[in-house]
């Protein structure tokens, strides 16, 4: 049975906050008065002012409690109801136009309970609007429900007082059972989300975590919600609780509940037409469009979701886009693309810089009594059309999927690897390298457009969109160890075990062709780290330069925390930071973020010197300038190949007879997909091989060398 209780009509727009919930000496509105800074100085109405409202159908319970602006103009209130307190700033003789929708500036046709309103704003059949803070010049049309409840926690993951523990909104992220659960709050950052729900067996640091999410807020009882300046707000059915920056536009949603929508005027955010979502964050800049569903979810900034899709019990780093599809129980870093209807992503930690094809089935069954599997991705994962993956499973840096139905787990060590499932001779197929073997162009511009295209203007994370960088350099110290020990047949491949979940051979391909690839990078990443060293300063000779590279004696491990490579131990020390109590707030977290971003060049470098001198065997007192050079000459033949090969990669496409055949002559194929010698990357990346080249002919003189 609905309970519906009877309230004297005087009450309505009054004991908004319970009185056992106010504190001694304030009233109901102690907490809209701070939250309230137009400086606006509102008066009372006249008398004559309280005709010309009687007489345009204005109702109140009571007229001295409409407050009102020096400029205010009665003229423009017609046809509402106000209960409560209201305060109203200046209304002139003017309209407001955005995108075409034309409104007289004042309040029309609306029911109005205890609210502010800033300058100029446009208020028409807004049918219940209550315990809000509008702005100035904000435009609100056609809302059935705008209204905000004394407990009104606007998606933070907190509770206000007198609410039970189970009320507290959770995200049930990479796990369907909770066991990685976090609790949202406001400008959560994907390192923050991975942090959480990657120590769950460490009570006292989940506790901490807690704490410092109650420490951003309060549990006090009677917070508004705001409407920030300039905000437009069109033909909407419910946004109850929810808290809206400046400049937001939002047409045509159906349902808006317990949610913070950061915006601003440079960063603007978005909802449109059929929209629910509830119990969640969304960032700046953030575009959210047709039929889009999102229950208990973060949308960090700048990421989008469109054309039905699904965001449930998830986190959606930055930069990132999914349309159409389904997302559940999932931790995605920044840059992230899923654009298909029959795509399903469930229970996954996916690293970032990865995109999920049409058809793939991410998670797609259990292997388990209970929904608690997981899958782990790399950043740079690429499972391709149809690929259908099983918990558990794990996957090293830019792994990429042929299209398949991989019927067991799956723990792939070794990064860029292409992975296939030959069904016809039942065993699994692995070909390290296969992106600087075979589709260099991708790989390369891949790189380029995540970071061309990082539209943060708060940069606290700093993100590593190189392919070559700690993470990826360790493993494939880690690939070298595991294909040194394999048997090599004739044809340069060899059988492996241990990489899924199943008795049948798994085999890899081009084995030792992997080997002095990755060897080769490796060398090239720890030469071209110290060449930017070389270029970043102003040594005046080759001893100078090495004294300033510090030296370890082991290569060090590293994390992807949401985004940003950190060396595992400063992740150990934060942690313990936060326990001692010597971390207090997130703002210190993210002061760490930044301070690793910081010293993010020096210990890449750091760890670049160690992994050149372990993958070539040398101590550093052997590093001479002579060996330096040689390092030097070999980095131009693996950068000429590298350019060569993102050349070729893309040339292909020119001359494959099967994407020709659609076209009658060269002149159409162009017309459609432009020249090759047109293609501004390709032509970016020749000419920073020859800038790369002048460089390294310049060093080699200057040590005296005969020239590169």
């Amino acid at each position: 049975m609905n309970v519906i209780t009877k309230h004297p009509i005087d009450n309505l727009g009054y004991n908004f906050i319970d009185p056992k919930y106010i504190p001694e000496g304030k009233d109901e509105y102690y907490l809209r008065n701070q939250q309230n800074n137009n400086g606006i100085d509102y008066r009372r109405l006249s008398g004559s002012e309280i005709e010309i409202l009687i007489r345009n159908g204005n109702t109140s319970d009571d007229w001295a409690k409409i407050f009102v602006s020096k400029e205010f103009d009665p003229a423009l209130v017609k046809n509402s109801k106000f209960h409560g307190l209201v305060r109203i700033g200046k209304l002139e003789p003017y309209y407001l136009e955005f995108h075409n929708l034309r409104m007289p500036v004042g309040i029309y046709n609306s029911h109005i309970i205890s609210c502010d309103f800033g300058h100029n704003v446009c208020i028409d059949n807004a049918t219940y609007l209550s315990h809000y803070i509008i702005g100035n010049e904000v435009m609100i049309s056609n809302v059935n429900e705008l209204a905000t409840t004394d407990y009104a926690k606007f998606g933070n993951g907190i509770s206000k007082e007198g609410e039970k523990e189970a009320t507290r909104v959770w995200i049930e992220v990479r796990n369907e059972n909770g066991g990685r659960r976090i609790a949202p709050f406001n400008r959560m950052l994907p390192g923050d989300a991975y942090l959480w729900s990657n120590n769950p067996e460490d009570t006292e640091l989940q506790k901490r975590f807690l704490e410092l999410t109650h420490k951003e807020y309060d549990q006090k009882r009677g917070y508004y919600g705001t409407i920030g300046d300039r905000c437009v707000i069109k033909d909407c059915d419910i946004i109850k609780d929810v808290q809206i920056g400046t400049d937001a536009y939002l047409k045509g949603a159906n349902k808006l509940k317990n949610l913070t929508i950061n915006s601003d005027a440079d960063r603007t955010s978005q909802i449109g037409e059929g929209c629910e979502m509830v119990n969640g964050i969304i960032g700046f800049g953030c575009r959210i469009f047709y039929g889009v569903k999102a229950v208990r979810f973060v949308m960090a900034a700048h990421s989008q979701l469109k054309y039905g899709a699904r965001l449930i019990n998830s986190y959606l780093g930055n930069n990132s886009t999914i349309s159409c599809c389904e997302v559940l129980n999932t931790l995605i870093f920044p840059n992230h693309e899923q654009h298909h209807n029959n795509s399903f992503l469930c229970a996954s930690l996916v690293m970032g810089q990865s995109n999920i094809a049409a058809g793939a089935t991410i998670g797609s069954n259990h292997n388990s009594r209970g929904a608690d599997g997981e899958i782990v991705a790399g950043r740079g994962f690429w499972p391709g059309l149809c690929v259908s993956l099983k918990h558990n499973s794990k996957f090293a840096s830019f792994i990429i999927l042929a299209k398949g139905d991989y019927p067991v787990e799956l723990n792939i060590p070794i990064p860029f690897c292409l992975i296939s499932n030959d069904a016809a001779n039942d065993k699994l197929i692995l070909m390290p390298g296969y992106w600087f073997l075979y589709n260099m162009y991708a790989l390369e511009r891949n790189a380029w457009k995540f970071e061309d295209r990082d539209q943060r203007t708060e940069k606290i994370q700093r993100i590593e969109f190189d392919y070559l960088a700690p993470d990826t350099v360790n493993e494939m110290f880690t690939a070298i160890e595991i294909l040194s020990a394999l048997k090599i047949d004739e044809y340069g491949n060899a059988e492996i075990v241990g990489i899924e979940n199943s008795v049948r051979k798994s085999e890899v391909t081009k084995v030792a062709q992997a080997l002095e690839l990755f060897k080769e990078l490796i060398s090239y990443y720890g030469t071209t780290q110290l060449l930017k060293h070389w270029k970043s300063n102003s040594f005046t000779s080759f001893e100078e330069f090495k004294k300033s590279i510090p030296v370890k004696i082991s290569r060090n491990e590293w994390k992807n925390i949401g985004g940003q490579l950190i060396p595992s131990s400063d992740v150990s020390k934060l942690k313990t930071k936060i326990k001692d109590h010597k971390i207090n707030t997130w703002s210190e977290v993210h002061e760490f973020y930044s301070q690793a971003g910081n010293d993010y060049d020096r210990n890449k470098l750091i760890h670049a010197y160690t992994s050149l001198c372990e993958i070539e065997n040398i101590t550093s007192r052997q590093f001479t300038p002579e060996y330096f050079v040689q390092l030097l000459k070999r980095a131009v033949a693996t950068k000429t190949w590298m350019s060569k090969g993102i050349y070729e990669s893309r040339a292909k496409d020119y001359t494959n007879p099967f994407r020709k055949m659609v076209y009658e002559s060269n002149e159409e194929m162009e017309a459609v997909i432009g020249k090759i010698e047109d293609n501004h990357f390709i032509q970016d990346q020749f000419k920073e091989l020859e800038n790369f080249k002048k460089t390294v002919k310049g060093l080699v003189r200057k040590f005296g060398k005969v020239e590169a």
